[in-house]
């Protein structure tokens, strides 16, 4: 009888499938915002090779100009 009753209490409880959900959702946010970061790396890295660039021919026209 004591049986019975612990699994019809186990199969009831739906605190594990809330942790479950949360978990989901933080993956999702997690998989999300690396996206983000994967995106943003790669123009911030464009950017600054573009800024070397223009540092450099800058350098090079400021020397060839003394």
């Amino acid at each position: 009888m004591a049986i019975k009753q612990l699994l019809k209490m186990v199969a009831s409880d739906e605190s594990g499938a809330t942790a479950v959900e949360y978990g989901l959702i933080l993956a999702l946010i997690a998989l999300a915002s690396l996206g983000a970061l994967v995106g943003l790396a790669g123009e911030t890295n464009s950017m600054w090779g573009d800024i070397s660039t223009k540092t450099k021919e800058s350098s090079e026209q400021a020397r060839n100009g003394l």
